[in-house]
């Protein structure tokens, strides 16, 4: 969408591979260990998003325990000095001092005039940081803004804040002007106001007539189609079905979102549809269910109702996972039946929700594309960042045909 032609430094397998079935050259590698020769006198930017595991609230952050010694090595970079060895060893989380890294490629990059712009991304806590190489940059002739800024201000159905750096040696580095509020403003004398956050009901398509929010069909769907099961429950309802500990009270099916529009026209509508009133369905109809996205198992975790952007997601262990919930809404049918458990959110949703595109071609199993699309910066948030520095105007249009 932007016109850029880029070279990803990636260690993670799945991740390169998903990269290359999506047409971008990635060289799997460990960054550290990288020369920078390959990149003299031919590189107008430079992306840099470390992992952000040590610094992040869902892991143990010995980030923050290490981060004297990731401003040491960043220091020592900037003045062409590599003590990185030495003070890996003293780290109490390896991954902390890859957050240095971007400071040697900087270091060699600058000896030819090089790069033009930078664009740096991490969780908030890493800000310092970022103010540390912003004062370096700054030596060097560069015009630099760092801060915190939403991903929902920028059209991404995700209140993910993280700290970002912006350098250029061409024009005033400023974060792109937001395009999104919490409550949509109205036009004024200066123009169009911002539009409201996207919502995750608007991102997935859910309310639309063809695209119901979660079904769950314990029997099976007619279609034959994939059902957004928690593990291990579609077994547990057909085994009390067996048992006859649980009845059907509703035996009404709803297409599956995962189905499409193109599922009532192969299977018929629910008026003239027969249904196996022997297979336990649950319907979660728009008027019966209230369905809310929560970001974790833990006790603090940040729920979402679905007409509100999601929190910032993340995964990595089971502790990590983001689930749907659903509650009997006011209008609910008295002695209906009971809300569905839990139902973890798929794959391709967390991507869109990440505003990937619906058909992003992720590679890797469940585990590894979960993986990916938490680690990633939202692409609607860095075109935002990046398009200024790539002389590029987007316009919704633009973010119309990415999708």
């Amino acid at each position: 969408m932007l016109g850029a032609r880029d070279v990803g430094l990636e260690w993670d397998e799945w991740a390169c591979k998903t990269r290359a079935a999506a047409g971008q050259l990635t060289i799997r590698t460990d960054v550290a260990a990288y020369p920078v020769w390959p990149f003299l006198g031919r590189t107008t930017g430079l992306i840099a998003s470390p992992p952000c595991q040590a610094w992040s609230m869902a892991g143990k952050r010995l980030g923050l325990v290490d981060q004297p010694l990731v401003h040491q090595a960043v220091t020592d970079l900037a003045h062409g000095l590599d003590t990185r060895d030495h003070l890996l060893a003293a780290c109490r989380d390896e991954r902390s001092l890859l957050a240095a890294e971007p400071m040697r490629y900087l270091h060699a990059l600058h000896q030819h005039g090089q790069p033009e712009w930078v664009a740096m991304e991490e969780v908030p806590d890493v800000l310092p940081l970022w103010r540390q190489y912003a004062a370096i940059l700054r030596s060097w002739g560069f015009s630099v803004w760092t801060g915190i800024l939403n991903a929902a201000d920028y059209g991404v159905p995700q209140t993910r804040r993280r700290a970002i750096l912006l350098a250029s040696r061409t024009r005033t580095a400023e974060p792109p002007p937001p395009t999104h509020a919490k409550v949509a403003e109205p036009e004024s004398l200066f123009g169009p106001g911002r539009e409201q956050w996207v919502s995750m009901a608007t991102a997935l398509g859910w309310g639309a007539t063809d695209r119901p929010v979660p079904t769950v069909c314990a029997g099976g769907g007619p279609g034959g189609g994939p059902e957004p099961f928690p593990s291990g429950s579609r077994k547990t309802l057909a085994d009390a079905r067996d048992r006859g500990t649980w009845k059907p009270q509703h035996p009404v099916v709803l297409q599956s979102r995962r189905e499409g529009a193109g599922w009532a026209a192969r299977h018929g509508t629910r008026e003239n549809r027969s249904v196996d009133a022997s297979t336990p369905r649950f319907t979660a109809e728009a008027h019966r269910w209230s369905w809310s996205l929560r970001s974790n198992n833990q006790a603090n975790a940040t729920v979402r109702t679905i007409d509100e952007p999601a929190g910032t997601l993340f995964f990595g262990h089971r502790a990590n996972e983001c689930v749907w919930q659903a509650e009997p809404t006011a209008s609910t049918p008295p002695g209906d039946a009971p809300a569905p458990g839990p139902i973890r959110i798929t794959a391709a949703e967390a991507g869109i929700l990440q505003t990937f595109p619906a058909d992003y071609p992720w590679q890797g199993n469940k585990g590894q594309i979960f993986s990916q699309v938490g680690n990633a910066v939202p692409p609607r948030l860095a075109a935002h960042l990046l398009a200024p520095h790539l002389g590029k105007t987007l316009t919704p249009d633009d973010f119309t045909l990415a999708a």
